[in-house]
């Protein structure tokens, strides 16, 4: 899938290309992709130093976490679920913390502190992997969820909108909770229905209700504070459960007599041996969407779904704000810039711009979590992972374009 998909993107780059030479005359065309291709490679290698930074940081955390004995306190008590969501990964493995912690993070917004986590429970699930080259279906699982991006705090797409001159940064957030909510039931569903998970067991929704319930209480109560309290009291829960972790992890090191700083440097080696061999990867995916991008491609794209769309009476104002839609699966970097273009040109609280910013915080840029995840472990057969993460995605987009008609339409 990997494979086709790739070629993919440069055969229809150059059809693209060619189409724009030989009817457009834009010459230069040819130029401009070639320039994508360094632009992606020098991309890849910041992205590196970032995830360098990044990982040899929180997987020596982790490190404590795991001997301190919190991992396994987290497998011990999800074992029940996972033994039906996940029947290949035994009772009390690591992976099983890992992953909740992972999951944990990415709902609180910490990106810097979810990919370690994730990358980590991804080896540990690769440990049981009996077919080193091709997913598990408790891997495709663990990645379709990271790939639903969801996320209570949308700390990051506030601070876009100030940055841009928003009088109510945080207008976005309720949107942004029912667009992510319906990508993560979405990838879970699709998922579910691939492998014949039995999600109605009494085991399992014994333990979803709850956490659907408390989710529920938990927007209740954000959708009830002021804009200027919301923005305060996201910044403040963010940063502060990104520290409470780190202060966890070492106060029940110690106590537990872990020589937290030697086990810190023992993880801190491993997150530098696993951030070295994600490069290749990286670029691979990266030059591929860039050349996608700057052969026109994506422009053609946008007009064949406006055209369609204002062929069937519908109103076409969304159709501004699926280039942030259409690059963010790619590039978030990408996606971040079309944003922020949006946010210039059509107004920062204009419908095109309310309706990108949505879409950018309810979906996640999920070739680069594919790249990262399998590569960090070397899996190149995803089989059914990434039609499963698309699923979500689209359903994000959907959701978050239905919500804003809803809340500014």
């Amino acid at each position: 899938m990997l494979n086709t998909l790739w070629l993919g993107f440069f055969l229809t780059a150059a059809v693209a290309a060619l189409v724009q030479w030989l009817v457009g005359g834009h010459g230069e065309i040819f130029a401009a992709m070639v320039q994508a291709l360094f632009q992606m490679a020098k991309l890849s290698v910041e992205v590196m130093v970032l995830l360098f930074g990044t990982l040899t940081l929180w997987l020596g955390f982790l490190r404590i976490a795991e001997r301190a004995g919190i991992v396994d306190a987290l497998a011990r008590w999800l074992a029940p679920l996972f033994r039906h969501l996940m029947p290949g990964v035994p009772s009390g493995h690591p992976a099983l913390g890992l992953m909740t912690m992972n999951f944990a993070a990415n709902a609180l917004g910490l990106d810097n502190a979810a990919t370690p986590i994730g990358l980590k429970a991804m080896r540990a699930l690769q440990e049981l992997n009996p077919e080193p080259g091709t997913a598990t279906n408790a891997q495709i699982l663990f990645l379709v969820l990271n790939a639903s991006s969801l996320t209570l705090l949308p700390v990051t797409i506030f601070m876009y909108r100030l940055q841009q001159g928003a009088a109510d940064p945080t207008l976005v957030f309720l949107p942004i909770l029912l667009a992510t909510s319906a990508s993560t039931l979405v990838g879970l569903l699709s998922v579910a229905v691939v492998q014949r998970l039995p999600l109605w067991r009494p085991v399992v929704l014994a333990y979803l209700l709850p956490v659907a319930l408390l989710l529920g209480a938990f927007m209740a109560l954000l959708s009830s504070l002021s804009a200027a309290a919301l923005a305060s009291l996201s910044s403040l829960l963010g940063n502060l459960t990104l520290f409470a972790l780190v202060v966890l992890f070492v106060a029940v090191g110690a106590w537990r007599k872990v020589p937290v700083y030697e086990a810190f440097i023992d993880g801190a080696r491993e997150g530098f041996d696993v951030a070295k061999g994600l490069l290749p990867y990286l670029v691979a995916m990266l030059s591929a969407v860039g050349v996608f991008r700057a052969s026109g491609a994506l422009g053609y794209v946008l007009d064949g779904i406006r055209w369609c769309v204002e062929a069937g009476g519908i109103d076409a104002r969304f159709v501004d704000a699926l280039p942030t839609a259409l690059v963010k699966p790619f590039s978030g970097s990408a996606a971040r810039a079309m944003l922020i273009e949006t946010m210039q040109s059509q107004g920062v609280d204009s419908f095109a711009a309310l309706a990108a910013a949505t879409v950018q915080g309810s979906t996640e840029t999920t070739f680069y979590v594919l790249a990262v995840y399998f590569g960090a472990v070397g899996i190149q057969r995803a089989r059914h992972a990434i039609g499963c993460a698309l699923l979500a995605e689209l359903a994000g987009v959907v959701a978050a374009i239905v919500a804003c008609y809803a809340f500014f339409g």
